[in-house]
């Protein structure tokens, strides 16, 4: 009973965390060229299985909470879930535990961008522009935290 009370909490924690990191940074979170902080969130997955759901509550939350309309919420939150599961899956390398939500959310977000707000850019650029702001904070601001947590992970995540 344990484990699962901390499996839950640790997943209830990550998805504040989301919601707060993209609402406090809500003007380059959403949009065709963004860098959502939270996505440094995405390495989650590779100390605990309760991030794979933490992250998408988290994302399903924020982009509510944002404003986003019913497909982005819907198809951006099923990606990073997605995503999530995969990191979890690649968790043997950490490396590679950020390359799903990169490429997963150039794919799907770009795809939403173009079509869901009826961008006018291209969707190979639209595509291109998520790769870039995913790389910056995926690889870049997650694989920093990832580094930082990792002394310390059995004292965060109960859970794992």
């Amino acid at each position: 009973m344990k484990k699962k009370s901390n499996y839950v909490a640790d997943a209830g924690v990550i998805a504040a965390l989301y919601v707060v990191l993209v609402l406090v940074f809500a003007p380059i979170s959403f949009g065709p060229v963004q860098f959502r902080v939270a996505e440094a969130l995405t390495v989650l997955p590779f100390f605990t299985p309760a991030a794979i759901p933490g992250l998408f509550v988290g994302c399903l939350a924020a982009n509510f909470l944002g404003g986003a309309v019913l497909w982005d919420t819907l198809f951006g939150s099923l990606a990073t879930l997605l995503a999530a599961y995969l990191s979890y899956r690649l968790r043997a390398n950490k490396w590679l535990v950020p390359v799903p939500p990169v490429v997963v959310n150039a794919v799907v977000v770009g795809l939403i961008i173009r079509y869901a707000y009826g961008a006018p850019e291209a969707v190979p650029f639209l595509m291109g522009t998520v790769f870039i702001g995913q790389l910056g904070t995926a690889y870049g601001l997650g694989m920093l935290l990832l580094h930082l947590l990792q002394p310390i992970k059995n004292k965060i995540f109960k859970s794992a």
